[in-house]
Order: C-alpha cells, then sequence, then structure tokens
C-alpha cells in the first residue's frame, strides 16, 4: 500500500535530491560508469565510425531531477552522438538560481550559473531539466509559491525562462532544449502549465522540446502520473530494464518517492542515481534523440 504523502515529506524529497546509497542497494553487472566527483563533470567521448562527423557539446543544468539523470545522460550522448558533455545540476533549484546577479539568494554558485559556463565551454546546447520548484524553499523565488498563487508563480516562472535565456544567448548563443516534465499526482495542472511555458519559450526563442515527460507517462494519457508502465522493446531485450517481466512492466518510481525516477532511496547528499532506472534512462534516450535529430 502506497503511503499518504504531506507536504512535508514531498518537500523532503524534492530537497534530498534523487541520490540512492550504492551501499544499500546493490546491484549485479551494472554498466560503465563515469567519473564520480563533484556535481561538474566533463570528459570527451571517443571517436566511433558510426557517429555524426561532428561531434556537439552539451551542457546539462537542472535540480534533483538531472542530478539524478546526469551520468546515464552522459552515457547515452556519448555513446550515441561522441558528445563532449558537462553536467552542473545543483538539487532543489529552479530556473532563478542559475541567473546571474542573484548572488546569496541563489543555491548555485557564481562559477556554475549558466551564462558563466556557457562563456567558459562555449557549449553547442544548453539542456535545461526542471520540474519547477513550487514550495517557496529557494530563495531566489522570494517565496512565491505555487499554493499560495498559481498566476503569480506562473508569471514569475516565465519571466525568469526569459531572462534565462537571453543571459545563455548573449553568453555565446547555444541552443537550449527545455525538458518536458512528466505527470505529477499532486498538482497535475501546474506541470502542465509548466510544459506549455517551455515550448512557448522555445518557439519563441527558436530553441528546442525535448518531451522526456512523454516517455514516462501512460500512453492515453499524457498527464496521468503512473508508478509502473509496459515495457519498451529496449526493455525487454535488456531485461536489467524490465523489472517485473513476467508481468512486462518496469517501475518509474519507487513506493516512497513519486517524483524522482532514480529506484534507489534518496539520501542526503545528493550524488547521480546509482541503480539501472528505466525512467532515467528513457528520459535520456529522448534528449539524446532531440540533440541527434538538430545537428
Amino acid at each position: 500500500m502506497r503511503r499518504p504523502w504531506t507536504v512535508g515529506m514531498l518537500l523532503a524529497v524534492l530537497l534530498l535530491g534523487a541520490c540512492g546509497d550504492p551501499a544499500s542497494e546493490p546491484v549485479a553487472a551494472p554498466p560503465p560508469e563515469l567519473p564520480s566527483a563533484s556535481a561538474t563533470t566533463h570528459q570527451p567521448a571517443p571517436a566511433s565510425p558510426s557517429a555524426p562527423v561532428k561531434a556537439p557539446t552539451v551542457l546539462y543544468l537542472g535540480d534533483s531531477l538531472a542530478m539524478e539523470a546526469q551520468k546515464v545522460l552522459g552515457q547515452e550522448l556519448r555513446k550515441d552522438l561522441r558528445a563532449r558533455y558537462t553536467s552542473a545540476p545543483y538539487s532543489g533549484t529552479t530556473l532563478c538560481d542559475y541567473l546571474e546577479g542573484t548572488g546569496e539568494q541563489s543555491l548555485v554558485p557564481v562559477a556554475d550559473k549558466a551564462a558563466a559556463l556557457v562563456r567558459g565551454l562555449r557549449p553547442d546546447f544548453v539542456v535545461l531539466q526542471f520540474w519547477g520548484n513550487a514550495w517557496g524553499y529557494t530563495p531566489c523565488m522570494g517565496g512565491i509559491t505555487h499554493d499560495a498563487s498559481p498566476e503569480r508563480y506562473f508569471k514569475r516562472y516565465a519571466a525568469d525562462m526569459k531572462r534565462l535565456t537571453d543571459q545563455i544567448a548573449a553568453a555565446g548563443g547555444p541552443r537550449i532544449v527545455w525538458v518536458l516534465q512528466g505527470p505529477d499526482p499532486i498538482t497535475p495542472d501546474r506541470v502542465r502549465r509548466v510544459n506549455a511555458l517551455y515550448e512557448e519559450r522555445a518557439a519563441a526563442s527558436g530553441d528546442l522540446v525535448a518531451d522526456a515527460g512523454k516517455a514516462v507517462s501512460a500512453a492515453d494519457a499524457r498527464h496521468r502520473w503512473v508508478q509502473y508502465l509496459p515495457c519498451t522493446a529496449y526493455e525487454r531485450d535488456h531485461p536489467d530494464y524490465c523489472t517485473q517481466p513476467g508481468r512486462d512492466r518496469t517501475a518509474l518510481h519507487r513506493d516512497d518517492d513519486y517524483l524522482h525516477f532514480c529506484l534507489a532511496p534518496t539520501t542526503s547528499t545528493p550524488k547521480p542515481c546509482p541503480v539501472r532506472s528505466p525512467g532515467i534512462l528513457r528520459i535520456a534516450r529522448e534528449i539524446t534523440r532531440v540533440i541527434g535529430a538538430n545537428p
């Protein structure tokens, strides 16, 4: 039986990030790991004769959803596109945390602001994956929350999207990939509207959208939350990702965490997900597909 959620429990889940403790849930024959160290990682990929002639340079920023997915996305980008890849996610953040000029009101250090990283790395793509912190924890939101004032929250969120787009463009003009989010069982309309804002901003600035949320949604209901989905053909061919093969379905979320896709328990120290997690792979593969389709 699923445990009832409270606002406090939900906030704790978001702020802890998608990070399992490797010692608490051993995994048999894991895929090759990327270097684990700080939240920011960078490593060129080896050449592949089947990869595109020009390998893209990709920067990945975001909140706890990006924190848990950063290694898997790097693996997919390197494998399929020979990408040069850097990730700098911070759990509990939202868009304003990556804006330059937020100072002490931000959870992201000055060196890892979006524009600063773009100036230093000169990426071809900046992937932005944000659930849309709506509970007032992020100081730079100034106490604006979805629960207290939805319209004020959406207005501020749209303004921050434009400011961030403008700062990234001024720093070097890479293409932005806005990652659409999966369903939220607590505030389903909020996620629907946040995703619509991402699509509007991408259209206005000539950027891209990766509907990774669709890959973790029911086929007949884009914004209906589900814990399990039928296995894909890839997951059937790779049984470790088809978590319930006898029922031809796979788990996207743990019983105690409706938001994150890492199937290991959260810990107090945010880190990349240490176990195979079908939802994370589905998201990473869709982001990689969009970048590969837009050289």
